[in-house]
């Protein structure tokens, strides 16, 4: 027999198909076992049957899997004990249901908790407000050292004097190293033994800091400011994240430097790790502006998805649009119609953060100013154990508990239908280093004052930029312990396919 995939519903302009690829079974999510027959576990087999229904449907990989083939399972009974011979629902979820994970999909994930998830979506975290890289101390060591790289305002980390570049050796008064870092970084506070950086290298001082995590809502526009270049009005902005509650925040930065006449923008996003892809539009719409409804991206699903759209007549392309939304708000967008644009991207830099410049290539001069940006080009969505046909929230969702899952289930291009699995390569190349960091938003910055050269070269005459110490080659980051670690994702009731939307 053929395993069944749910209805998905597409509503278009046009009207309302109901589409399906296979019919030969009757089941709604929840409720995976068959009139009569008894299950090993209920509410472990609804968890299992609802990842693997919705994973049939929507993976981006699943041509590539044997195990979502209309005929792999004989019936919903063998089906079944599959499901039930893996350990957790994680474990079906990492180890059966994704396509050589980590290696070639590391960006699908499972959480137990979607409220969790949500209030992440959101901007709404557990943390210090401290947003640190973890290096080692030198090449072949295994010892590290943790070092800030920005303090959220209004956190704890604020009122402790925490300052971008300090560096700490200790947590809890133990020694930092590849093994223990995870855990000592797990615990609700923190005594921070500083250290200090010397020529030859990272000493440890006597001097400590206490700080506590708590519930922090990050605006992600951290730096918003207009410099004065020999009287050319420069635009600087600092955006960490996108986030599609503060895009009112990031419109509001681009009125501010419309009413003072910036006619040239410099956008940070060496520390983005991604986001929302509509609050990314968003953004290549205020950059512009003299494009709209002009396509920006194009997105690829996997076989069935992608038949299903385009028999309903779409182009799969997203375009650039004059309004912002978020929440419940909207607002006209603050386009600054420019040409040009320096972006500040390094190896931080991900997902919605590259498809703004990859995105925006095609349309206008994009300067890049950092390192190799990450190379993620997939999108994920959130799919919930509901009665709805697309497993979203417009339908009772399963009160049993409170799993869900992010897939990716799509790839992006531009315009041109161009991708950067690689990473985007810098048109200046500047690494940090951590003992020369300089304040953001400062134009003497070492990567701010790079950006500044190219749209002044005189100032860049007779100065160099200073190298330090430890660059910061990373082996992990603040963003790393979140699920939405370099993940882009996307909210299929705000997405735009041309004139049409998707439920």
């Amino acid at each position: 027999m053929k395993i069944y995939k749910y209805l998905m519903l597409f509503i278009f302009t046009g009207g309302l198909l109901t589409s399906c690829a296979n019919d030969d079974m009757d089941d709604v999510p929840g409720q995976s076992e068959l009139p009569g027959e008894e299950p090993k576990d209920d509410l472990q087999l609804e968890i299992r049957d609802f990842e693997y229904k919705a994973m049939d449907v929507w993976y981006y990989y699943n041509d590539d899997m044997a195990i979502y083939e209309d005929d792999f399972f004989a019936d919903q009974s063998e089906l079944n004990d599959w499901l039930m011979d893996w350990d957790s629902p994680e474990d079906l979820f990492y180890d059966g249901l994704l396509l050589n994970y980590p290696v070639t999909d590391r960006f699908s994930w499972i959480v137990d908790d979607y409220e969790e998830l949500e209030n992440m979506f959101a901007g709404t975290t557990t943390s210090t407000g401290m947003d640190y890289g973890i290096t080692r101390v030198c090449a072949e060591c295994n010892e590290l050292i943790l070092y800030v790289r920005y303090v959220i305002p209004n956190t704890p980390a604020e009122d402790a004097g925490i300052k971008r570049g300090m560096v700490f050796t200790e947590i809890n008064g133990t020694e930092l190293n590849v093994n223990n870092y995870t855990d000592l970084l797990a615990s609700d506070s923190y005594t921070l033994t500083l250290g200090k950086i010397e020529n030859d290298g990272i000493s440890t001082t006597e001097n400590t800091i206490d700080v506590s995590k708590t519930t922090v809502d990050e605006n992600p526009v951290l730096v918003a400011k207009t410099i004065d270049l020999s009287g050319t009005k420069v635009g600087y902005i600092m955006y960490n994240s996108f986030t599609f509650n503060y895009s009112g925040a990031l419109n509001d930065a681009f009125g501010q430097f419309k009413s003072e006449n910036v006619t040239e923008l410099i956008l940070d996003l060496r520390y983005n790790g991604g986001g929302r892809i509509d609050t990314s539009i968003d953004l290549a719409s205020m950059i512009t502006g003299q494009f709209d409804d002009q396509p920006f991206v194009k997105f690829q699903y996997n076989d069935y998805i992608q038949s299903v759209y385009q028999n309903q007549g779409s182009d799969l392309t997203i375009s650039m649009d004059d309004t912002v939304n978020w929440q419940n708000s909207s607002a006209p967008t603050n386009s600054l119609n420019l040409n040009k644009v320096y972006i500040i991207a390094t190896g931080s830099s991900a997902s919605a953060s590259e498809l703004v410049m990859n995105g925006l290539e095609p349309f206008i001069d994009v300067i890049h100013i950092g390192t190799k940006t990450v190379g993620k080009v997939q999108g994920s969505d959130t799919y919930y154990d509901s009665t709805a046909p697309n497993f979203d929230k417009t339908a009772a969702i399963n009160p049993n508990h409170k799993y869900a899952i992010q897939p990716l289930i799509l790839s992006l291009v531009n315009k041109n239908n161009e991708a950067y699995p690689g990473g985007l390569v810098p048109d200046f190349e500047q690494q940090e280093f951590i003992s020369t960091y300089g304040v953001l938003g400062d134009p003497n910055e070492p990567l701010l004052s790079l950006a500044l050269d190219q749209i002044d070269p005189t100032r860049s005459a007779n100065r160099t930029i200073k190298e330090g110490i430890i660059p910061t080659e990373m082996i992990s980051e603040r963003k790393a312990f979140q699920h939405d670690y370099q993940r882009m994702y996307i909210e299929s009731e705000n997405i735009k396919t041309n004139s049409n939307s998707v439920e």
